[in-house]
């Protein structure tokens, strides 16, 4: 019992900055209509919105740099001392976005440092994902890595279902006049105050066995180096990671843009559908990545991507045909079915099909880069797409094309017993 106890207590230790990581990103997405009127004032609302979501994407653009930078200081002085490193720099991002004054006082000074903030984000979230998933994979007991790693994602969950019920509440205390001049501001200011929390949490942690044991620490041009080498490797678990970004980002931080704007549904019921999706993405992660320790990662990658194809741009096209807050929340019920299904394996298996001396640069690099290239740009591709198509199911095809990808990259990546024997190396002592 007091091993179970322990176990519980460093996963939540570690995956407290991933949380808070999430609630901002959450926060910001959901208020992207009042940021926009903020900080990017235009005739157009279609061009204040995309500028504000141009914005919410550009973070991800910082991703990959983060990535390797800071992922590279984590394979060679370790994954606790990085975590504290990457908190810190969220932290001033988000202290940046919550106290900046808007266009009609700053002016074009507003917007940049709101720039500025997020970039910040997004350099500290390059490797905020992949550092926690590591250690997850690294104190994970044998037989129960996928549960263990699922964690991460699940702790993301728990991050939206807490930002939507706050927007929940806001709602119902403050006017949307009110929401729209300052309230929006709330959330981001609840998380400055989580911050010393989590970092009294963090710095609690301690390093990894693995890590500990290991001889030889990579400098920065080994790791380079060494990512070079296998950026085959990191362009498929790249291709892997898109479908999961995409999935999750559609379903959570542009459920409130696509409700409002799309479907003609209060703030409240898209938010209300929000949390539902957090709760439902909560469950089904680490069930999901349980299921992946007894069935393999594969079954579940091929499985999910197939069913996402065949299903996402028809469940959006009767939505929009039909659309109400029952229908909205069936559909993302589902979604939420297939990304679960699909990150509770995914996560897992890309902290495996990586080289344990890059492993952490290697993980944050692919999954940066898709998150750079397709994921963080969700919610403005299905805003264009929505636009140029005329089409409200638009963010269907997204979707499918994602799905698609994903597909591509499981059948190459775990071809033959290419995995299973990289899996099988990495556990070997002589390898570490």
């Amino acid at each position: 019992m007091a091993s179970s106890t322990g176990t519980g207590k460093a996963i939540f230790r570690v995956v407290s900055g991933n949380f808070l990581e999430m609630f901002d990103f959450m926060v910001f997405g959901f208020y992207a209509t009042a940021i926009a009127k903020t900080f990017f004032p235009s005739e157009s609302a279609f061009a204040s919105l995309m500028l504000a979501l141009a914005t919410f994407g550009a973070g991800f653009l910082m991703r990959p740099l983060g990535a390797i930078f800071l992922g590279a200081y984590i394979d060679r002085h370790g994954r606790r001392k990085g975590l504290i490193i990457t908190l810190a720099l969220m932290a001033m991002g988000t202290v940046l976005i919550a106290c900046v004054p808007g266009y009609s006082t700053l002016g074009v000074a507003a917007p940049l440092l709101v720039l500025l903030g997020r970039l910040l984000q997004g350099f500290s979230a390059g490797v905020e994902l992949g550092g926690v998933s590591v250690y997850l994979a690294e104190i994970a007991t044998p037989g129960r890595k996928g549960f263990f790693v699922s964690w991460q994602s699940a702790s993301q969950q728990a991050a939206v279902v807490f930002a939507g019920l706050l927007g929940v509440g806001l709602n119902h205390w403050l006017s949307p006049a009110e929401m729209g001049e300052w309230g929006w501001r709330i959330p981001f200011l609840i998380g400055c105050m989580i911050v010393p929390v989590i970092f009294v949490i963090r710095k609690s942690m301690q390093e990894t066995p693995e890590f500990e044991a290991r001889k030889h620490h990579p400098t920065l041009r080994e790791i380079v180096r060494s990512v070079g080498q296998n950026f085959g490797l990191v362009l498929g678990g790249m291709a892997l990671v898109i479908m999961t970004t995409v999935s999750f980002y559609l379903i959570t931080a542009y459920t409130p843009t696509f409700g409002k704007a799309e479907l003609n549904l209060t703030d409240l019921q898209a938010l209300l559908v929000t949390v539902c999706i957090g709760l439902s993405n909560f469950f089904w992660l680490p069930v999901m990545g349980s299921l992946s320790d007894k069935i393999g990662r594969k079954p579940l990658l091929l499985g999910s991507t197939i069913l996402a194809i065949l299903t996402a741009y028809p469940a959006l096209s009767w939505l929009v045909a039909n659309p109400s807050f029952s229908h909205l929340l069936m559909v993302e019920l589902w979604l939420s079915f297939l990304y679960g299904s699909y990150n509770g394996a995914m996560v897992v298996a890309l902290t495996e099909i990586m080289p344990i001396e890059v492993r952490t640069t290697g993980f944050s690099l692919a999954y940066s880069l898709a998150t750079a290239t397709f994921g963080g740009f969700t919610p403005a591709a299905c805003t264009y797409l929505i636009h140029v198509l005329d089409n409200k199911a638009a963010p269907g095809l997204w979707l499918t094309g994602a799905a698609v990808l994903g597909l591509i990259a499981t059948v190459v990546l775990f071809r033959g017993n290419q995995h299973q024997l990289r899996t099988a190396q990495s556990a070997v002592p002589g390898n570490a």
